[in-house]
């Protein structure tokens, strides 16, 4: 991606995390980040003031919910094996936007204090979605009534775990490749629920 085509703080966001994901939070300095991204270091702390608040910031602004959010707004057709193929897809689709970010959280947890509790808020939001979802398709008569919260938690940790292992590895069952992994799963899934 040609950063320098960004604003300020888009290219100081970018570049913190590309650099971050490579070298580790304590491996980058302030300076060094706002030189990748073609600016000053003064300018990194007018807009972010320190190197914790550009990575709350980097994580806020391309982590997942607020994508999500208008996934369930906007493009749910109240079909369960449909809507669930448009949310895995689009949460595979930005978690591997996203995974320099989550392998920071991984790697740097310890030295980033809130760090990971500012990392569930995704998850936790997108398990409310899913929930009011399934409450909705079950007050719908078009699944089964169960407890949605477990259904969406279900679902929510087949993906992520899909996710993990080809973030971790990649090559760990080779011949299964993510698409029809999602097709396969919700398959699965929606029949499971459908009454």
């Amino acid at each position: 991606m040609d950063i320098s085509k960004l604003g300020s703080s888009d290219r100081l966001l970018i570049a913190a995390i590309n650099l971050i994901s490579e070298h580790g939070y304590n491996g980058v300095t302030t300076q060094e980040i706002a030189a990748e991204a073609g600016l000053s270091e003064k300018t990194l702390f007018r807009h972010f003031g320190s190197k914790q608040k550009l990575l709350e910031a980097a994580l806020d602004r391309f982590h997942y919910a607020a994508e999500m959010k208008k996934l369930f707004e906007e493009k749910i057709v109240w079909e369960l094996e449909e809507d669930l193929l448009t949310v895995c897809r689009t949460y595979h689709e930005i978690m591997n936007r996203n995974r320099k970010l989550i392998q920071i959280g991984d790697k740097d947890e310890s030295h980033l204090p809130g760090f990971k509790e500012r990392t569930q808020q995704h998850p936790l939001q997108l398990l409310e979605f899913l929930t009011d979802y399934f409450i909705a398709m079950g007050e719908k008569g078009k699944i089964i009534r169960t407890n949605p919260r477990l259904q969406a938690f279900t679902f929510m940790m087949s993906q992520f775990g899909a996710f993990i292992n080809d973030l971790n590895a990649g090559k760990n069952y080779p011949g299964i490749t993510l698409e029809p992994f999602m097709q396969e799963s919700v398959k699965i899934f929606a029949r499971a629920l459908t009454p």
